[in-house]
């Protein structure tokens, strides 16, 4: 059987949390939002904005605020997120939500619309696979509005322009992998999960 260069990056694509200094190209950048762009969205609204922020301070600043705000069950020895790269769930001592990321881009989507989550969640698997292509890491973080809960985060949704009725979903983690770090291995797929009639 042939080899799919699409589903080699869907085998090989990781979280990755531990991230190189050094920042992305413009266009590698350029080429994973029209990855996101193009990803499907309900009823074909393309209602997804794609905030890339770039600025090592704001993302830092940003990333405690999440972390601050966010109260993640945190793991135990046999309940975990990763143990090659662990998560604040994982790891205390973790206090930068955004893993010290070069590139962060939060994806918002309209607050009253059935399927914001969807639509941000479709347009962040496309960049990740694309982001995987070029060699570059990726860590898809829930729950985007936490990072914006306090007078700073406010501050940065009108330095953007974030429309009102928007709210942040998501944010996309972008970034070269450590070198010293070997790639994540595959947990070994779960049986039964398919059904066929």
């Amino acid at each position: 059987m042939k080899e799919n260069e699409v589903m080699k990056a869907i085998m090989h694509r990781r979280a990755i949390r531990r991230f190189d200094p050094a920042q992305i190209t413009e266009e590698e950048l350029e080429q994973i939002l029209q990855a996101g762009m193009y990803a499907p969205s309900a009823g074909g609204r393309q209602g997804v904005i794609f905030a890339v922020c770039q600025n090592r301070e704001a993302n830092e600043k940003l990333g405690k605020i999440k972390r601050a705000n966010s109260n993640p069950r945190m793991a135990t020895g046999t309940n975990f997120v990763s143990k090659e790269q662990p998560s604040i769930a994982d790891d205390p001592k973790l206090i930068n939500a955004f893993y010290d990321a070069p590139t962060v881009i939060t994806l918002f989507a309209p607050r009253n619309f059935l399927f914001s989550v969807d639509d941000c969640a479709v347009a962040a698997e496309n960049m990740m696979l694309l982001a995987d292509s070029l060699g570059i890491g990726s860590c898809y973080i829930g729950q985007g509005w936490t990072a914006f809960a306090d007078p700073y985060g406010q501050e940065i949704l009108r330095k953007w322009e974030i429309p009102d009725g928007y709210y942040a979903v998501m944010q996309l983690l972008l970034g070269y992998p450590r070198k010293e770090d070997r790639h994540p291995a595959a947990k070994p797929r779960k049986e039964k999960r398919v059904i066929r009639f």
